[in-house]
């Protein structure tokens, strides 16, 4: 579990290195500041400390958009609104198997990063700079091989940036948002193919139900068994997680 926590170092990392270099930061991480201290390294540790709560406390929002997290639990919550049982599986686990489900597809790239840019960089054999365009050029590869060309096309034109020649040339501020809404795309397709077989067991419940009569009686009461029962002689759970793994 440690070792899958780990893998958040380099993102949160990421996150960081986004931030200071839009500000334009120097080549340290949180340089210090003097704010007219007789000791300008303790003044510095607390506006870190204050800028680091900062940065982690924005950065999980924003990295979530630039890793697999979005397709899977919103794939995830297709998959409990098919089955008509409200809050079962409760948000908390839909929400925790699509963080590990994350780590898992997302591994070999957190390690690329955290091999390539994040160890070099606190050894101080990398500069800020290289360390924020290294671990850059990683995630752009991932999101690129799923980013439509439609979409970011739509950024790009929009923006007025010249079609690069290279996945590293991209600028995060087109590629983030079209791989958003390519995730968004993927994920509402792979629901519609979901809902197919629970919207026809909802149907032949509906109209047995009208055949005989029964219209007081609703026929989610008599279909949700039923869609239960297909779930679990499909081995559903095991499906939705393949489909999931393999749409990567």
């Amino acid at each position: 579990m440690f070792r899958k926590l780990a893998f958040l170092v380099p993102l949160f990392t990421l996150g960081i290195f986004s931030i200071a270099h839009a500000a334009g930061t120097t080549d340290t991480l949180l340089p210090g500041i003097d704010l007219g201290s007789n000791d300008p390294q303790n003044v510095s540790n607390t506006v870190r400390i204050i800028i680091l709560i900062t940065v982690l406390s924005i950065a999980p929002a924003i990295l979530v958009l630039m890793t697999c997290f979005t397709r899977i639990i919103v794939v995830l919550g297709f998959v409990r609104s098919a089955l008509g049982t409200q809050q079962i599986p409760p948000n908390q686990v839909i929400i925790g198997l699509s963080l590990f489900l994350t780590f898992f597809v997302m591994g070999p790239t957190f390690s690329k990063i955290n091999q390539d840019a994040f160890q070099p960089f606190m050894a101080g054999n990398m500069s800020q700079q290289q360390a924020y365009t290294t671990a850059s050029s990683e995630l752009k590869e991932f999101m690129a091989k799923q980013t439509r060309e439609k979409d970011l096309a739509l950024f790009m034109d929009y923006a007025g940036i010249k079609k690069p020649d290279q996945v590293k040339d991209i600028p995060l501020r087109a590629l983030v948002p079209a791989y958003a809404i390519s995730e968004l795309k993927t994920a509402f397709q792979m629901g519609f193919m979901i809902f197919i077989p629970f919207l026809v067991i909802d149907m032949i419940v509906s109209s047995v139900l009208m055949s005989m009569g029964m219209m007081m009686l609703p026929p989610v009461m008599i279909s949700l068994p039923f869609k239960i029962l297909l779930f679990i002689l499909v081995d559903g759970w095991d499906l939705i997680v393949k489909s999931l793994l393999m749409s990567f």
